[in-house]
C-alpha cells in the first residue's frame, strides 16, 4: 500500500476528504520527524508502534567491491519498534 491508497483508505473509513487526511498524515510525519531529531524522547503509539534515535558508535566496514577496510563515523539513525497489537496483526490473530 502506497500513500495514495492508505489515504484514500483512511478517508473512506473515516469518512473525511482525501486532502484533509493528507494534511494530518505529512502533519504526522512532520511532527514524529521533528521529535526524533532532536533526540531527547521518543514518539509511543502504545500498542502500534514507537519511533526513537539512537546513537550509533564508529566502527570499521569493508568495501564490498574491494575489501578494503573503510572508517564509519558515528552518528545517529531511527529505531522503529513494533508494538504489540501490530505484531498480533501480523501474525493473523
Amino acid at each position: 500500500m502506497n500513500r495514495s491508497e492508505l489515504v484514500a483508505a483512511l478517508a473512506d473509513r473515516v469518512e473525511v476528504a482525501r486532502k484533509d487526511v493528507d494534511a494530518v498524515l505529512a502533519a504526522f510525519a512532520e511532527t514524529v520527524g521533528e521529535v526524533v531529531a532532536k533526540g531527547d524522547e521518543k514518539v509511543a503509539i502504545p500498542g502500534f508502534l514507537t519511533f526513537e534515535r539512537t546513537h550509533r558508535a564508529a566502527r570499521t566496514a569493508r568495501n564490498p567491491q574491494t575489501g578494503a577496510p573503510i572508517q564509519v563515523a558515528a552518528g545517529y539513525s531511527v529505531k522503529v519498534s513494533a508494538g504489540s497489537k501490530l505484531k498480533e496483526a501480523a501474525k493473523g490473530l
